[in-house]
């Protein structure tokens, strides 16, 4: 498994597991009545701290969530995951979704709506507390968690952007 920028490069050697987020189905009307298609978004991860999405589109609703999942696999991200939670609050938008994470204590579980908590399973959080505000279309509240998510940076990596050691990075 190669990592580079918080992207996963090979996914030969990680065991994934796929969570439906979303089916919308499309109806396209032509002179020959109405046309059905299925759009499904998809989250695949390994619950530790491999995550990513994907958008199938297909006639049937297998094929849409087959073809889901291929895309999902081509754009994973590394998540550091720090004792069950995230390591450092943050926030994130994409399109008119915006949220919030925080970390939370162990025991406090997901505290997140129904896309949000699909991605965080997948991922391995086991604690978090997390808000959407404005939009709850599916697929921007996915993209923006996982944009919040990409932007996190583990303890060991600020101890070593600041030059100190990880003791110092957690006592201030």
């Amino acid at each position: 498994m190669a990592i580079k920028n918080n992207r996963v490069k090979s996914t030969n050697d990680i065991e994934l597991k796929d969570r439906l987020v979303a089916i919308n189905r499309v109806t396209k009307v032509t002179k020959g009545g109405r046309t059905f298609t299925f759009a499904a978004i998809v989250v695949v991860g390994n619950e530790d701290g491999i995550v990513g999405y994907g958008l199938g589109k297909a006639n049937e609703v297998t094929t849409a969530i087959a073809k889901g999942v291929e895309a999902a696999k081509k754009n994973l991200i590394k998540v550091p995951v720090h004792k069950g939670t995230i390591p450092h609050e943050q926030d994130a938008k994409f399109g008119g979704s915006r949220v919030m994470l925080k970390p939370a204590s162990q025991g406090t579980g997901v505290k997140a709506g129904g896309a949000m908590r699909a991605v965080f399973e997948s991922v391995g959080i086991t604690d978090v507390l997390a808000k959407s505000k404005g939009s709850s279309n599916p697929h921007n509240l996915v993209k923006a968690t996982i944009a919040a998510l990409s932007e996190m940076r583990s303890p060991q990596t600020v101890a070593q952007n600041r030059g100190i050691s990880l003791e110092q990075v957690f006592n201030g």
